[in-house]
């Protein structure tokens, strides 16, 4: 069976809609609901919900949680490597500073035990035309068929870091 880690942070892929007053807003993790539509045979999920943020208010402090996370998972090859931690992680991430955090991840793991991927959407799961199912199966996915390092996957693409920004204009990230 093989082991998979999602970390939850919250931005646009988990924002959902108040019909109360029409806002789109974080509030708490919806990647169960999400994970129910998928078919992962042989694959175990573990769920961490860590935080439920926009990505644009996210702090120094917050993205150190992340990596103290990650290490926590066994992402980092100091962690001894044992395969009972898992086999991959996938963090779900607000677009507009994915690359920041990512850029933070690859300096405190610049030789990481397994695949860290982060994932999120340009618009949320609940809204029509949503890409964040496929970029969540995209993720999970990148987190069997990629050697160790620390990867965007959006859209078809898998990139790794260092060195990626999120191209406003086409709606996806790029190489710089």
């Amino acid at each position: 069976m093989r082991r998979v880690t999602i970390i939850t942070t919250g931005g646009t892929i988990e924002k959902t809609y108040d019909d109360r007053t029409g806002s789109l807003a974080n509030r708490a993790s919806i990647l169960p609901r999400m994970l129910r539509r998928l078919r992962l045979e042989g694959t175990s999920v573990s769920l961490v919900e860590l935080m439920s943020k926009d990505s644009l208010v996210m702090t120094d402090q917050d993205r150190a949680r992340i990596v103290e996370t990650v290490r926590a998972c066994g992402g980092d090859s100091t962690s001894g490597g044992d395969d009972q931690l898992t086999g991959g992680i996938v963090i779900t991430h607000g677009t507009d500073t994915l690359c920041v955090t990512g850029e933070c991840l690859h300096r405190a793991f610049p030789s990481p035990r397994v695949p860290i991927v982060l994932t999120g959407a340009m618009r949320p799961y609940e809204m029509v035309r949503s890409d964040a199912l496929q970029n969540l199966t995209e993720a999970l996915f990148a987190t069997a068929t990629l050697p160790p390092g620390v990867y965007a996957v959006a859209h078809g693409s898998a990139l790794r870091f260092p060195g990626l920004a999120k191209d406003r204009e086409r709606g996806t990230f790029v190489r710089t």
